[in-house]
């Protein structure tokens, strides 16, 4: 039988903050998922802008339609 309960880490201790019905002595397994914080950002929303000023999007984007015009296909033998 499995179940998931909350518990907090304090100095060296797993502590549940829940109620548990387990026996004394009793050998279980645990896995742990650290719970983000809502204080923590996501990669992706602390890149942003940081490409500014590096690179010349207008530039990059007729490069990148002008790559797709060349083609490297060998021409079929009929």
């Amino acid at each position: 039988m499995g179940k998931t309960i909350k518990a907090r880490f304090s100095r060296g201790i797993i502590e549940p903050m829940e109620k548990i019905d387990i026996a004394e002595g009793k050998e279980i397994t645990i896995t742990i998922i650290e719970i983000p914080s809502g204080k923590e950002e996501d990669a992706f929303e602390k890149s942003a802008g940081s490409w500014k000023g590096t690179i010349d999007a207008e530039k990059l984007m007729k490069d990148i339609y002008a790559d797709r015009l060349v083609s490297t296909r060998n021409e079929p033998k009929l």
